[in-house]
């Protein structure tokens, strides 16, 4: 292990297109980064080329360093987890003996672990409990971050000084952080958008026009809302770039992949075939949230839906009509 932890290090585990992306981002702010994956063959074949095909024509910046090398990151004075949620338990628990006491870790998941129903921030704690734990969430692309284009998200933790401290170490050119200590609604909005694309997809593959789309859209976040709300999280941080921000990206194009989940069910394919080899975190989140909703008494029948169509249980037609068959009520 490292002496000392180097404060203009920063490690990123996890080589796909969201961590390339915020390693190029990180590197263009100055700092040195480094970029572990467990496959030596595909960080042999990144630090030959300096390329992936995780993100097709973008090339690693200088300062970037690909290791397989789990080691390496002792040295590291900020750690960024960017791998899938339902694998962040396996990937925090590999860094457990290697990090130093006290780095700052951060999720850059979205979504909540199966199983023990826990959001990001809770399973770091409990696999990393010597090291504080942040998230990072808002309406960000990865070609978009990794060709420097213009992007701002937020970065909360359950301290307002480290959040802040966290915030300024991780901005860049092109990439702005906003700080809040409002974890919980940080993580909501990210878990909950995932679910409500995949229903806008299916909107957009069905043809239903942009009417029905814009109502999706409307009324999935007023579901966000009332389950963050329950759950603590604060009206202006769902309100904010971690909610309702990422939804409205999130709900509006193929770049997401939760969206291109639905368009494909939307028009026809199963979910076997709608899923093809893309990861779609809201297929993984979408029964899990449902159960944190029915458990703090909220109703979220939208997502109720989704969770519906992906497990077989109802078909596309038959979840819209329930949906259309829902008494009516006051919008508010």
């Amino acid at each position: 292990m490292a002496a000392t932890a180097d404060s203009n290090c920063i490690a990123i585990a996890g080589p796909g297109a969201w961590g390339i992306a915020l390693a190029n981002a990180l590197a263009r702010g100055g700092r040195r980064v480094l970029l572990w994956g467990r496959d030596p063959q595909a960080i042999a074949a990144m630090q030959k080329t300096r390329a992936s095909a995780h993100l097709p024509g973008v090339i690693l910046h200088e300062t970037v360093t690909p290791t397989p090398e789990l080691g390496a990151l002792a040295e590291a004075g900020t750690v960024l987890i960017v791998v899938p949620a339902q694998n962040l338990r396996e990937v925090a628990l590999k860094l457990a003996p290697v990090l130093r006491a006290g780095v700052p870790v951060v999720s850059c998941a979205k979504g909540i672990e199966r199983g023990s129903g826990l959001m990001m921030n809770e399973v770091l704690a409990q696999c990393l409990g010597a090291n504080p734990p942040a998230v990072l969430s808002g309406p960000s692309f990865a070609n978009d971050v990794a060709r420097g284009l213009p992007t701002a998200v937020t970065l909360a933790a359950k301290d307002a000084g480290r959040a802040k401290a966290l915030a300024a170490t991780l901005s860049a050119p092109g990439f702005r952080l906003y700080h809040s200590v409002d974890v919980i609604g940080v993580e909501i909005g990210g878990a909950a958008k995932n679910v409500l694309a995949i229903a806008a997809g299916i909107v957009a593959g069905r043809q239903l026009g942009e009417s029905a789309k814009a109502a999706l859209i409307t009324r999935g976040f007023a579901e966000l809302a009332r389950l963050g709300r329950a759950l603590g999280g604060r009206t202006e941080t769902l309100m904010g770039l971690s909610g309702l921000g990422d939804l409205i990206l999130t709900c509006g194009t193929a770049q997401s992949r939760n969206y291109s989940l639905g368009l494909a069910l939307g028009r026809g394919a199963d979910v076997a075939q709608a899923a093809g080899a893309k990861l779609a975190e809201g297929a993984y989140t979408a029964s899990v949230l449902v159960e944190l909703a029915h458990a703090h008494k909220i109703e979220m029948p939208i997502a109720a839906s989704v969770d519906a169509v992906l497990a077989g249980r109802l078909s596309i037609d038959a979840a819209m009509e329930a949906l259309l068959a829902r008494p009516q009520r006051a919008e508010a």
